[in-house]
């Protein structure tokens, strides 16, 4: 019984996250042009963290 319970919410679930990516009403074209903006607001804020003397958490320095 727990089981069938289980599985319906698993179900559920999956559903709703199938259909979250496709609701925002624009073609893959435009999909593409966002995420493209995105992505290069989000490098240069970065850049602009790197300028100002931010923290490089990334550890990308040489360790032997």
């Amino acid at each position: 019984m727990n089981r069938e319970k289980d599985r319906e919410r698993a179900q559920a679930r999956a559903g709703s996250k199938a259909k979250q990516g496709k609701s925002d009403g624009l073609t893959p074209e435009q999909r593409r042009e966002r995420d493209a903006k995105a992505l290069q607001e989000k490098a240069a804020k970065k850049a602009a963290g790197q300028d100002a003397g931010g923290n490089n958490a990334g550890g990308s320095g040489n360790k032997k």
